[in-house]
């Protein structure tokens, strides 16, 4: 069963390769987007510090009637934060929101403030090494099974990966079809990094692209079928998003498997407009100053 598959972190931690993404689900919607998901049968729930939802995620959670032990929790500490005491103090105040124990894994949000992301070289090495030290001692602690990143570039990873006793155990990034980008993805595999695909449907924006709505037509699947199904055959980890259980249903429906050749030809799709989401830094835009 596709809720099943899973995927193992450096340190021998399994973490399922379907996850379930919140991004941009309110608060108050959060709790029963994430019960519908487990009740699905999800088991991967992906959260952050700068949704402002993480206390409707872990209400999910409890009261989902899952054990604890079998869900995958992961959150992000905010992009903002570079220094260890702030970074530790956010840490804690997740678990406090969530009324969680422990979390599955933490990961830094991004390499840069949301505010430089697109207009700014300075990849604050100092400042992410300083957060992910209070990462890994909240591992340590038992607070977090597991530690990563999010859009950290192979300059970002070498930082870490030099100074640190711990290693990043995922990457989670931009990749979707029209955006897949080999070079860092095979650089983390290469360095056993696990590479987990947010916004895998382009956030929609897949729906209008002709050249995926035709394969999808081929396979006689929908449009995000088709882009979770290349993400997950890229060997990532994929979070697609959806408050409608008929959709987070399908979502989880991949029981196909795309051909080589047509994996070529939607690997070569060129990149296209993320119309009405393209102010978001993660998709090109630029924050104001």
């Amino acid at each position: 069963m596709i809720f099943d598959k899973v995927l193992n972190l450096s340190d021998g931690v399994e973490i399922p390769q379907l996850a379930f993404g919140t991004w941009k689900i309110p608060d108050n919607e959060a709790s029963a987007a994430v019960e519908n998901a487990l009740a699905i049968g999800y088991r991967h729930i992906d959260t952050a510090q700068a949704y402002h939802n993480e206390g409707g995620v872990g209400e999910g959670i409890r009261k989902s009637g899952v054990k604890r032990e079998q869900i995958f929790v992961n959150s992000k500490v905010e992009a903002e934060i570079k220094d260890y005491a702030n970074a530790k103090k956010s840490i804690d105040e997740t678990l406090l929101r969530m009324k969680l124990d422990y979390l599955d894994m933490m990961i830094i949000h991004n390499p840069q403030p949301w505010i430089e992301v697109n207009q700014s070289d300075d990849r604050h090495f100092e400042g992410n090494l300083e957060a992910w030290r209070a990462l890994e001692e909240a591992m340590k602690a038992g607070k977090l099974r597991a530690i990563g990143v999010s859009s950290f570039q192979p300059e970002d990873l070498n930082n870490l990966i030099a100074n640190s006793d711990v290693k990043p155990m995922v990457n989670q990034i931009l990749c979707h079809i029209g955006a897949t980008p080999k070079p860092l993805i095979d650089f983390c595999q290469q360095n056993g990094i696990v590479v987990e695909s947010f916004s895998p449907v382009a956030h929609g924006e897949a729906l209008n692209n002709e050249v995926i709505k035709k394969m999808a037509a081929k396979y006689q699947v929908s449009v995000a079928q088709l882009c979770i199904r290349y993400d997950w055959q890229l060997n990532t980890v994929v979070l697609p998003k959806s408050t409608n259980p008929v959709h987070m249903k399908e979502n989880s429906e991949l029981n196909f498997v795309i051909n080589d050749e047509d994996m070529k030809t939607l690997e070569a799709v060129k990149s296209f407009d993320y119309g009405s989401s393209s102010h978001f830094p993660v998709f090109g835009g630029k924050r104001e100053k």
